[in-house]
Order: structure tokens, then sequence, then C-alpha cells
């Protein structure tokens, strides 16, 4: 069964068996097109995620030249995207864990429309900043609510998949971003082309808006919330069940709610006290330094990936200035494109051979891959007389970490925390990873230009081997377990495994 009857340690009450029945009934649900649907919809703010960073890495150039953009304003525009993030996941978490996730949903959407229609249109350069401040927030509130969403809805079986294709949906963003970037650079050659470029985000956000208005709301969350006969009414949506018979259940369970976790039930919403608990501490930790970590290493490289290939020359610099972007956007793509195969590679790695062990590899690899970038320049003619290298180190850097800890990151949180707390957990703990984020976007330039690429490179690799180091720390086993038998059931750390765990 999917979910036992017997409450965790210090749980006010046994889950009914209604309760169990319907969890059973998620769980074990064939995957079909309504799945497919809920699942692409929300998607839609990890893929305006990667669009985003693109279209801006794309369009700093540009916005420096049309709009006049100072080293400062430049540096801010850069950090407010990932710094509106931090709040952004904070508050999305909190929201979606006390009035739902479909309704945070359409909040971030249409937060997100509204930002980047602004920064369309803004002559002015502290708008801009402070429009893109604003899409960082709805970004932000996106990432915790997708993640508890397709956790919470998607069968048991097919969780894993799911989950890392959402996260995937980055690399989507960022290709399709690289795609767009070309297409409407050949057709408006012109320094003000930055603006279609937010403007195609614009669209992009509506059409996801439009889209979620049809969404159903989770029904673990709605059972959490006492809410028991507009779950069965969204579980009807997902599987094909005996209306009857679900109607009954409601009718049998009333309000009561749904709740398993490893503390008490409260009269009160749980709130981010309870994350630092020690029922919770240890899954606080893994879930949010190994991706504070990792997002130093992710956006830093990723915001300014071609300024970093600008930088070791291999775009000529005596083109003009929107050729120079044409051509940073075709090399940049390029590089992506392996992002994208690397979440391929954890579609099918990240189920097989757990959260945990998927981490510590991808960590590992990279470390191996901002090593080869330093050794090109280390070398003598330094990185332009050695591509391949550079491009090698960029390709596994790429490939690991999108099949090991960008999405394994993103799982973690939404299998370690109950119904109740899933996303308030996860929102802090993308908060956590976007601090990381605005560090690594922020800092790296400015490293880069008091100590030169080499020395960025190496704190890369350092930044990598402490996520490795902190995630095997800090590891949890429990590869296999339903949401619910994560409460329910012990979890051995790396001191304490038993012969039945097996990597998270």
């Amino acid at each position: 069964m999917a979910a036992n009857a017997t409450a965790a340690p210090g749980a006010s009450a046994a889950v009914h068996p209604d309760h169990a029945q319907i969890i059973a009934l998620l769980d074990d649900a064939p995957m079909r097109l309504p799945h497919d649907l809920a699942w692409a919809l929300s998607s839609g703010g990890t893929l305006i995620d990667g669009l985003s960073v693109f279209m801006l890495g794309m369009a700093i150039p540009l916005l420096v030249q049309n709009l006049g953009l100072s080293v400062l304003q430049t540096g801010l525009l850069g950090a407010a995207l990932v710094a509106g993030a931090i709040f952004g996941a904070a508050l999305g978490g909190r929201l979606a864990d006390r009035i739902g996730r479909k309704t945070v949903f359409l909040l971030d959407m249409a937060l997100l429309a509204v930002a980047t229609g602004f920064s369309a249109l803004t002559w002015n350069a502290w708008g801009l900043i402070a429009a893109q401040l604003a899409v960082g927030v709805g970004i932000g509130m996106d990432f915790p609510v997708s993640g508890s969403y397709v956790a919470e809805c998607m069968p048991h079986r097919r969780r894993s998949r799911m989950m890392v294709a959402t996260i995937a949906c980055q690399s989507v963003g960022l290709l399709l971003a690289a795609l767009l970037c070309m297409a409407l650079l050949h057709l408006a050659p012109s320094p003000s082309v930055w603006r279609w470029f937010f403007a195609t985000e614009t669209l992009i956000a509506v059409l996801f808006l439009l889209g979620r208005l049809n969404l159903p709301e989770s029904p673990r969350w709605l059972m959490g919330q006492g809410r028991n006969r507009e779950a069965v009414h969204m579980l009807e949506r997902f599987v094909p069940s005996d209306r009857r018979l679900l109607e009954r259940m409601a009718t049998r369970l009333g309000n009561t709610v749904h709740y398993v976790a490893r503390v008490p039930q409260s009269t009160t919403p749980p709130g981010y006290a309870v994350l630092f608990q020690p029922a919770y501490l240890r899954s606080t930790l893994l879930s949010t330094v190994p991706w504070f970590l990792m997002d130093i290493a992710t956006y830093g490289v990723g915001l300014f990936t071609a300024v970093l290939l600008a930088e070791m020359h291999f775009e000529g610099r005596t083109l003009p200035l929107v050729s120079q972007v044409a051509a940073l956007a075709r090399g940049t793509g390029l590089i992506d494109l392996f992002l994208l195969l690397g979440f391929a590679l954890g579609l099918w790695a990240v189920g097989r051979f757990g959260r945990i062990r998927m981490q510590l590899i991808g960590f590992g690899g990279m470390a191996l891959g901002m090593g080869v970038l330093w050794l090109s320049t280390a070398l003598s003619g330094g990185p332009g007389q050695h591509v391949a290298l550079v491009f090698a180190g960029f390709v596994v850097f790429n490939l690991f970490m999108n099949m090991g800890p960008n999405s394994t990151t993103y799982i973690l949180p939404t299998e370690l925390y109950p119904t109740q707390l899933r996303a308030t957990g996860a929102g802090f703990a993308a908060a956590v990873a976007k601090i990381g984020a605005t560090l690594g976007v922020f800092a790296l330039p400015l490293v880069k230009s008091s100590f030169g690429v080499p020395v960025v490179l190496a704190l890369l690799v350092v930044i990598s081997v402490l996520g490795l180091l902190a995630t095997w720390m800090f590891s949890m086993y429990g590869h296999g377990l339903t949401l619910e038998q994560h409460q329910t059931q012990h979890l051995p750390t790396r001191r304490s495994r038993t012969a039945l765990a097996r990597p998270l």
C-alpha cells in the first residue's frame, strides 16, 4: 500500500483508512494525459527561469550601449533577477502551504507577465532593474510550488522522473532563449532588440497563466487542509475511479485532516521554526547547504558563460555589437545543449541509483569540469590555444551538474517534509540557494576583474568539492519510499544505514 495507517512518532493521530486509500489511488495510478498536462503547466516557472537567465545575459551588452548602463547598474541588473528569487521562494513556499498550490501558481505567473512586460517597455535603467527584481520574485515563488505540486500529484513510480523533467525545463528554457535570441537578432539587428527579448518572456508567461486557470489543485494539499470533498473531486481528474465510492469516502472523512509528520499536529500552521527542530534539522541541512553551494557555481557560470567565453577570446571582438551578441548566443546555446543532455541522463540515473549517490557523483563531475577549464588557462598559449579543453570543461560541468545536484537538490526538499510543510521547506531551501546564486552572479565577475579567470575557475572547483562534502556529511537514505513513508519510517544517515535502506 502506498501509505500506511500508522502515524509518525509524535503525530497526534493515526491516518484514516480512507485517506490512506486515496493516497494509494494517487500513488498507484497509471500515467495518463491529465498527469502530463498538469506536469507541463506546473513546469512553466522553471522554463521561464532558464529563459530569463539567458535573455538577460544576452541583453546586458546591448543594454550597456542602448541605455548607457553604468558598471554599478550592470552589476545590479545581473544580480536583481536571482536576488528577487530569494524573497520569492520564501514567500511562495509559505503561501502555497497556506492558500494552495494552484493559487500561488496563478499569482506568480501573473507577476511574471507584468514584470517582463514592464522590462520590455521601460526606458529607465533603474526601472529595468526593479522590473527584473520582480521577475526574480515570480520565478522564486514558482520553484517550491512546482516541486511540491509535481511530487504530490504524479504517480509514485514516476515521481522521480517527472521531477527531474520539471527542473530540466530550465535547460529547455535556455535553449529556447538561444533560438529566440538568434532569430530576433537576425530579424531586428539593432541594440534595442533587447526589448523583444523581454516581450517574448511576457508572451510565454501569459500563455502559462491562461493554461493554469484549469489546473487541478493538489489532492494531497486539500486533504491536508481537511477539504476532503474537494480532494476527491480533484482526484477524479487524475485517476479514473468510482465516483460514488469516492463520495462515500469524503462523507466519512468530513473535515478530518490528513496529517503525517514527524512532529505533532498543532492548531496553527507549521512555520519556519519547525524546519530547525531536531525532527527536521538534518533534512533542512541536506536540503539547503548543497543547493546553496551548487547555485553559486550554476548561476555564476550560467549567467556569465558568454562573458567568460568572450574573455577567453572565442568570439571576435572586432565584430559589431549585435553580431558579437549573436555569436555569443550561438556559442552559449551550444554549451547549454549539454545541460539538457545531463538532465536526460538524470531522468534515468536519479531514479535508478538514488538522489544522494547521484548528488555526490554530480558534484565530483562539476569539480572535474571546472578543473579542466582551469587547466586550459594554465597551459602555454592560454585557453585560446586549447579550445577543445575549454568546451570539454563546460560540457563535463553541465552534464554532471544536471544529472546530479541540479536535479537532486530540487527533489530532496519535497520528499523530506510533510504536506503541510512541504512547500515551506522547499521554499526555504530554494531561498537559501538563491542567496548562493546572487553571491555567484555578483561576486564572480568581481573576482574575475580583480584576479582573472583562472582564480574564478579554481574557486568553482573548491565550491563543487564543498558541495560533495556537505552532501556526504548530511546524507539520509530511503530510496523508493512514498512521500508519507518518508515521515513514518526512520531514514538512516551515513552512520546508521540499515540493510533495507538504499540511497535516497
